[in-house]
C-alpha cells in the first residue's frame, strides 16, 4: 500500500472544501416554503365579492372523489391588462361546448359529478395592479354574457407575491375538479385545445380502469411542433438561441423526455396533482420543470400534445436574467432530490399496458363537439 503523499492530503482537503462550499450554496439557494395567511385558505365570486368563501382542500378526504369535473388554475401577477385574453374565452367554451354522450365519456363514468361542471380558480400572487377587483368585474360581465349553469369563476389572493410555481401549487392544492389544469394568464395558449389534452388523458384512464386510487396522468400541451413556424422564427435571436440551450441544459440534467417543459398548459388526473403537488417546492418559473422531473421519478404516465399558441405582449420573463435564474434554479432542484434533502413520493403502478415516457408529440386538430 503506498504512502499517502501531501499532495494527495491537499488534493483530498481541497475536494472537501468544494463539497462543503457546494453544499452551503445549496442550502442558500433552496426556496423556503411560505409562510401562510388564513385569507389565502378563501376565495371570491362575482356573486360574493365581499364574503369570503373557505377553498376546498385537494387532501381533504370529504373531496376525494371530487365535486367538479374540471379545475383551472390561473397563476396571475400584475395580469390586469391581459387577463380578459385569457378568461372570455375559457368561460365561453367551458360554458358552451357540446358534452359528449355520457357513456363515451371516460370523465362521466368513472365520476359521480356533474357532467361539464367547472371552476375557474384564479389566484392573485400579490398583484400590485388591481388584478383581483378586476377579474371579479370580468368574470361577472361574463356570467352575464355566458351564463354560469356549469361552473364560476373564484379569485384567490395571496398576500406575498410567491412566483408562478407558487401561486400555481396554491391553486392546485384548492382544486375542487377530478381533473385540473394549469393554464397562464396571458392567453397565449388556444383554450379549446384543452379537448386534445382530455382525449390523451381519457385513453391513459381507460388503461388503467379500476385502479385503487384512480388513474394517473399527466398531459403536457407543447409548443415543440411549432418551432419552424412563424410565430417562433420571428421571435429574438437571442431568445430562440436561449431556448434552445435550455433544452440542451434540460437534456444533461435528465429531462429530455418532453420537448416543451414551460409551455402553461398542463392537465393532470386529480390522483397525480395528490400525489406531486405536496412535494413541490420551486416557486419560480422553472417549477414546470421540477414537476415533471418529480412525476419521471414516481412513474406517472407523460404524455405531450401539440398545441396552438400565439406569442401575447406583456411577458414578465426577462429573457437573460430569467433563463440563467431558471438553470441556476434547476441544479438547485437536482441537487437537493439527489442529496435526499427533498423527498420523492413513492413510485407508483400504472399496469404494463400503459407506457410511462411520451413517445414523441401528439399533434391532432381541436374537435368542433368538445
Amino acid at each position: 500500500m503506498g504512502l499517502v503523499t501531501p499532495a494527495l492530503l491537499a488534493a483530498a482537503a481541497f475536494v472537501g472544501v468544494l463539497a462543503l462550499l457546494a453544499y452551503v450554496l445549496l442550502v442558500l439557494f433552496s426556496p423556503h416554503p411560505p409562510i401562510p395567511s388564513e385569507s389565502e385558505s378563501t376565495y371570491l365570486t362575482p356573486s360574493s365579492s365581499s364574503t369570503p368563501l373557505p377553498l376546498a382542500l385537494l387532501s381533504d378526504p370529504a373531496h376525494k372523489n371530487a365535486t367538479l369535473e374540471l379545475t383551472v388554475v390561473v397563476p396571475a401577477y400584475n395580469e390586469r391588462k391581459r387577463l380578459a385574453v385569457m378568461l372570455r374565452p375559457a368561460v365561453q367554451y367551458l360554458e358552451e361546448r357540446p358534452l359528449p354522450p355520457a357513456e363515451a365519456s371516460t370523465a362521466a363514468s368513472a365520476r359521480t359529478v356533474q357532467r361539464g361542471s367547472y371552476e375557474i380558480l384564479i389566484v392573485d400572487d400579490g398583484s400590485k395592479d388591481g388584478t383581483a377587483e378586476y377579474a371579479l368585474e370580468l368574470a361577472k360581465e361574463l356570467e352575464g354574457e355566458f351564463g354560469s349553469k356549469r361552473g364560476q369563476v373564484k379569485v384567490c389572493r395571496l398576500v406575498r407575491n410567491r412566483g408562478k410555481g407558487g401561486a400555481t401549487k396554491h391553486g392546485v392544492l384548492h382544486a375542487s375538479g377530478q381533473r385540473i389544469l394549469f393554464v397562464d394568464a396571458d392567453g397565449a395558449t388556444h383554450f379549446p385545445d384543452l379537448a386534445l389534452l382530455e382525449d390523451e388523458l381519457d385513453i391513459l384512464e381507460r388503461a388503467q380502469a379500476g385502479r385503487v386510487g384512480g388513474a394517473h396522468g399527466l398531459i403536457v400541451g407543447s409548443r415543440a411542433h411549432l418551432v419552424a413556424t412563424e410565430a417562433v422564427v420571428k421571435r429574438s435571436a437571442l431568445r430562440n438561441l436561449l431556448m434552445r440551450s435550455f433544452h440542451l441544459y434540460l437534456s444533461l440534467l435528465g429531462l429530455s423526455s418532453i420537448r416543451d417543459t414551460q409551455c402553461g398548459f398542463k392537465l393532470h388526473a386529480r390522483a397525480t396533482a395528490q400525489l406531486l403537488y405536496p412535494s413541490l417546492h420551486s416557486p419560480g418559473w422553472i417549477f414546470d420543470c421540477e414537476l415533471l422531473l418529480l412525476a419521471e421519478r414516481c412513474g406517472v404516465p407523460l404524455r405531450e400534445v401539440g398545441v396552438k399558441w400565439t406569442e401575447v405582449a406583456g411577458s414578465k420573463l426577462d429573457v437573460v436574467t430569467d433563463s440563467v435564474r431558471m438553470a441556476r434554479d434547476l441544479l438547485v432542484i437536482r441537487g437537493n432530490y439527489l442529496m435526499g434533502r427533498w423527498s420523492t413520493p413513492a413510485r407508483v403502478s400504472v399496469g404494463k399496458g400503459v407506457e410511462v415516457r411520451p413517445q414523441g408529440i401528439r399533434v391532432k386538430e381541436s374537435r368542433k363537439d368538445r
